[in-house]
């Protein structure tokens, strides 16, 4: 009995250990994902705190059952998932995809950012990839109109005059 017991906390203990090491590697970027996504800054980003907490809670609760699973891609999905099942309450935010619908925040995130394949995205979010693929150019093409209102030289071609002068 005591040897069962001493063998299911060693292996506790090695799975904390692996599950610890995990996280010190991979919580800044999926802290820095989940920042985007709320459109939070990354000064002031409770809402994503709290949805990578949660996101690493499953994680760690499927840790040993989960042996030929990336831990990187079963936690960044299910951060996909949280963010997408509760965004309808978080919309807005200070960040720069603040403009953004959470919809476009998320695929534009998962798209560009990590670098998530259009058909795993669409498998993620239950659509079609040619809507996976709409959403990113509206998303895209959102930001740069964003750029152009912000700064009107961004919507320059490079050698432009700036409006209201001449070119030499």
């Amino acid at each position: 009995m005591r040897a069962r017991r001493s063998g299911r906390n060693a292996e506790r203990a090695f799975r904390t250990r692996e599950f610890d090491a995990f996280v010190a590697g991979a919580a800044g970027r999926l802290l820095h994902a989940a920042t985007l996504l709320t459109a939070e800054t990354r000064a002031s980003n409770p809402y994503a705190q709290a949805l990578l907490t949660a996101s690493l809670a499953h994680t760690y609760a499927v840790w040993g059952r989960s042996r030929d699973e990336d831990p990187y891609e079963l936690t960044r999905r299910e951060l996909a998932a949280r963010f997408a099942r509760t965004a309808w309450r978080h919309h807005g935010g200070r960040g720069v995809l603040a403009a953004l619908h959470p919809q476009e925040r998320l695929v534009l995130v998962l798209r560009l950012h990590e670098g998530v394949a259009e058909e795993q995205l669409a498998a993620l979010l239950g659509v079609p990839e040619a809507r996976v693929r709409a959403v990113c150019a509206r998303a895209v093409a959102a930001l740069r109109g964003a750029a152009r209102d912000h700064d009107p030289a961004a919507g320059r071609a490079p050698g432009d005059a700036p409006a209201g002068r001449a070119a030499a």
